[in-house]
C-alpha cells in the first residue's frame, strides 16, 4: 500500500497501469547524428596525420640546415685562425721579407735570386714518345 499525498493509503492493482509507455528511439536520427560524429572525427585524424607529416619533414629539413651551417662556421673559423696567423707574420720583418722573397720574387741586397720551377702537371701525365726509326729523319 502506498500514501497519497494527504496520507491516505492507496492499494496498487495493477502496476502497469501507472507505468508511461516507453517510447521508442529514433534510430535514424542518431544513426546520422554517429555517422556525422564520425566523419567529423576521420577529418581531425587526417588533419592530425598531415600535420605530424609535415612536422617530420620540417625536423629533418632543419637538421640538414643545422649541419650544413655548422660546417660552415667550422670553415670560417678555420679561416679566421689562418688570417690571425698572416697577421702575426706580416708585422714581422722576416716574415715581409719571407713573403717578397717567395711571392714577388724579390731579393735583398748581396743575394741572388735562383727560381726552380716545378714541372706542370701535364708534363708529368705525359707519357713518353716511343722511339721510332723515323723519328731520326724528321727535323724539328
Amino acid at each position: 500500500m502506498l500514501d497519497n499525498k494527504d496520507g491516505q493509503q492507496r492499494r496498487v492493482i495493477n502496476k502497469e497501469i501507472n507505468r508511461r509507455p516507453k517510447k521508442k528511439k529514433n534510430s535514424s536520427g542518431n544513426g546520422f547524428y554517429y555517422s556525422f560524429l564520425t566523419i567529423i572525427l576521420l577529418l581531425c585524424l587526417f588533419q592530425i596525420a598531415i600535420s605530424a607529416v609535415l612536422n617530420i619533414s620540417k625536423i629533418v629539413s632543419y637538421k640538414a640546415k643545422i649541419i650544413q651551417i655548422t660546417k660552415t662556421r667550422d670553415s670560417a673559423l678555420a679561416l679566421n685562425d689562418q688570417l690571425k696567423d698572416n697577421i702575426k707574420n706580416f708585422s714581422n720583418i722576416s716574415g715581409m721579407e719571407a713573403i717578397a722573397r717567395n711571392n714577388l720574387k724579390m731579393s735583398g741586397e748581396d743575394e741572388v735570386l735562383i727560381i726552380i720551377n716545378a714541372p706542370h702537371e701535364d708534363e708529368k701525365n705525359a707519357k713518353p714518345e716511343k722511339f721510332n726509326f723515323l723519328n731520326i729523319f724528321k727535323h724539328n
